[in-house]
């Protein structure tokens, strides 16, 4: 299995993504393409970990004040490259630069599996239950219609499914009250469309993504990257109170030791690093996009979900969704009309 790395456009530099690349040679078995900076990277790289992956040098990478449309005209950039050599032979690349430019890329070099109208980036939210939420889409689309948040419940449903193991997943869609009249026009007319499939729950309610309701909570792009960077900021928050509690007295110091297991299992569920990635779905080939402040476990278990993803080939069993799942969903002119 070949495994495409772009080393460019982290928050923390090459660093990272090369001790992620590093640790995870060392659990899985997988052929690792680096590519960037030769001249950045070299430095970080040992003899043994230079003769278990393929450099490919560039130095232009699109960087984040930039405009995603860069990236189509930057045909030497490390992210065009890596598509490239995604496209022509490997089977996943991973990240965490410019996600726009990502995207972009993905959609216009591999192309859109076909039925799927926007392709949808896919996150794992923590949860009270033994397995995390699957949320769809978390950025990639601002602006949709009902159809597209179709297509994201189909691609979330299959991603739970073939990807994660999960039995019978369930799909909520996101409002603010699990009645069916709650929501705006787009939440109401995609209710509507999804009562056709028997993994739809119905209405769920941003708290209900974090008590484990359903496996998979579709939204729009926009509502899907408030709640995922709101979810960042209040875990940053808890752990910054706890820490500075643990520290104001001795009996809080003694009080924690004896619940660290507790703190450890809450630090693992909450700790974006430990999700890696958040896999982009509706493509022909799997592109996992990481945050651009992932640290080397980020990066080491984002190569986990690609390696996972390829292994379970959710894009063919995706292809195969569409084509017998999606039937011709239309909202009846009656409900238009009410609407």
């Amino acid at each position: 299995m070949k495994i495409v790395i772009d080393l460019m456009g982290a928050d923390h530099g090459v660093l990272p993504v090369i001790e992620g690349v590093s640790r995870a040679l060392e659990n899985k078995s997988f052929s690792a393409v680096l590519v960037g900076d030769k001249d950045k990277a070299t430095p970080f790289i040992s003899k043994e970990l230079a003769s278990k992956v393929e450099m490919i040098h560039t130095q232009d990478y699109i960087k984040m004040e930039e405009a995603a449309t860069e990236a189509i005209k930057r045909k030497e950039s490390s992210i065009y490259l890596g598509m490239d050599i995604l496209k022509n032979g490997a089977d996943a690349l991973i990240s965490a630069g410019h996600s726009g430019a990502t995207m972009g890329l993905a959609t216009l070099r591999l192309g859109r599996i076909k039925g799927v109208e926007r392709p949808a980036i896919c996150t794992l939210m923590p949860s009270v239950g033994k397995r995390p939420s699957v949320l769809l889409d978390a950025g990639a689309n601002t602006d949709c219609k009902p159809e597209y948040l179709i297509d994201f419940a189909l691609m979330g449903y299959e991603y739970a499914k073939s990807v994660l193991h999960y039995d019978s997943p369930k799909v909520g869609l996101l409002s603010n009250g699990e009645e069916d009249i709650k929501g705006n026009m787009l939440v109401k007319e995609t209710h509507k469309m999804l009562k056709a499939y028997d993994f739809f729950y119905g209405n769920v309610e941003g708290s209900d993504i974090f008590k484990g309701v359903v496996d998979v909570v579709v939204c729009d792009g926009f509502m899907g990257n408030v709640v995922l960077k709101t979810t960042e900021g209040v875990a940053s928050a808890i752990g910054s109170i706890f820490k500075d509690e643990i520290k104001s007295s001795f009996k809080s110091k003694m009080g924690a030791l004896m619940l660290k297991n507790a703190f450890d299992i809450l630090k693992q569920k909450t700790d974006y690093a430990e999700y890696g990635g958040a896999p982009l779905l509706g493509v022909n080939k799997s592109v996992i996009i990481s945050h651009g402040k992932s640290n080397a476990r980020a990066i080491e278990c984002a190569i986990y979900q690609a390696i996972s993803a390829v292994e379970s080939q959710v894009c063919l069993r995706i292809t195969k969704a569409f084509e017998s799942l999606k039937p011709s969903v239309s909202v009846p002119q009656s409900d238009q009309q009410n609407a």
